[in-house]
């Protein structure tokens, strides 16, 4: 429902709150005199930017979280945890701060609204119009943050080369038989026999090298291969069985019949595997395809979207955009990634990562859960 419309269901005493902080001058007594005052003042566009740009980070991370969500609703305590989550550093002169002051500074700027049937309203949703409204403002408001590149003379874009190495890795397995260490973990010389065959390359993870990652084997993989290996398990193309790694009949059937993978199943993929530890993940993406359709400079892009990334463990915000996202993306064929001698490193989203990105919505209850390899 669009503004006008929950306006229409709430009651007085919550169209007068709402009056009172847009200082809307009309008869409080009158329902309809209220709601036409609040649709009049919220409606300008120098009063809604205002408000925009008195948001402070904390603020602008949880609407953050609301704006790229397709659910309609969100219970109490859902809002209060994604309040929590955009809090990233408790301050010792904040520690009365409570996330329901957020939540009831929202409902008290007309956007929050409580649902007005017997089934939801115990639930909250945001104006439909309005969260079109904010995805403009917060765009204007990053673009303004961004440094303008030429196109680099020599820049990487991976497309669909994923997809031909997942049939690459799946084609090795057909072939030959993997033995796994106690660990499940592939001996280093079969590693190095699927890494020479995938399109983009990568070195074996140095045994004193320290790595923290999602993945279940990532402490053994590098990380491209690590995300292939995890989507060929959890896809059921793969089995680890009495320390042999080979295919199952779902991934032998995929082999004999030369199919590839959909670049939209492997997006999902990454979605679901990365934003349990980068909760705002799928938004991110949304930003950085509204963001970079022509070429922009790195650094202005992480000054842009770093402070909306929690930290996670070892990984600073700084490393998750950097290697989670925008590496990543860049596997996945959504981004491409060039050097420039002006500008340095910098990235525009190619025309499959926006069609995909723009396409692809996963819920949260569709999270893998995994165990955190810090060994």
């Amino acid at each position: 429902m669009n503004l006008a419309d929950m306006l229409s269901y709430a009651d007085i005493h919550q169209l007068s709150r709402i009056a009172g902080t847009y200082n809307c001058e009309c008869n409080g007594h009158s329902k309809n005199e209220l709601i036409q005052s609040i649709l009049s003042t919220v409606g300008r566009r120098d009063i809604f930017d205002s408000q925009i740009g008195a948001l402070s980070t904390q603020d602008i991370r949880f609407l953050n979280s609301l704006l790229f969500d397709q659910r309609g609703s969100f219970s109490l305590e859902e809002l209060v945890a994604r309040a929590q989550q955009s809090r990233f550093e408790k301050e010792e002169t904040d520690v009365a701060w409570n996330p329901r002051d957020t939540i009831t500074r929202f409902k008290q700027l007309g956007w929050l609204f409580n649902g007005h049937s017997q089934q939801t309203k115990y639930l909250f949703q945001v104006p439909a119009d309005l969260k079109r409204r904010f995805v403009t403002a917060l765009t204007k408001r990053f673009e303004q943050q961004l440094d303008a590149a030429e196109e680099p003379p020599v820049y990487r874009d991976e497309q669909k080369l994923i997809l031909d190495d997942i049939a690459n890795f799946l084609l090795f397995l057909r072939d030959q038989e993997v033995m796994l260490t106690s660990d499940n973990a592939m001996y280093k010389r079969s590693l190095q026999q699927v890494l020479e065959r995938l399109a983009v390359r990568e070195e074996p993870v140095g045994k004193t090298a320290w790595r923290f990652g999602y993945g279940r084997m990532f402490r053994e993989y590098p990380n491209r291969f690590s995300f292939i290996y995890d989507y060929c398990y959890y896809n059921d193309l793969v089995t680890e069985h009495h320390q042999v790694l080979a295919l199952t009949e779902q991934g032998l059937a995929r082999v004999n019949e030369g199919g590839k993978e959909d670049p939209v199943q492997v997006y999902r993929f990454w979605l679901r595997l990365y934003k349990g530890p980068v909760p705002h993940l799928q938004s991110i993406a949304q930003w950085l395809n509204r963001l970079c359709k022509g070429w922009v400079t790195f650094d202005s892009v992480k000054r842009t979207l770093v402070p909306l990334i929690r930290p996670f463990y070892y990984d600073t915000s700084d490393s998750i955009l950097e290697q989670r996202i925008v590496q990543m993306m860049m596997h996945l064929g959504l981004l491409r990634i060039g050097e420039e001698e002006r500008y340095g490193r910098v990235i525009q989203v190619t025309k499959l990562g926006s069609s995909i990105i723009e396409g692809t919505y996963v819920p949260d209850e569709e999270n893998i859960v995994l165990p955190i390899d810090n060994r």
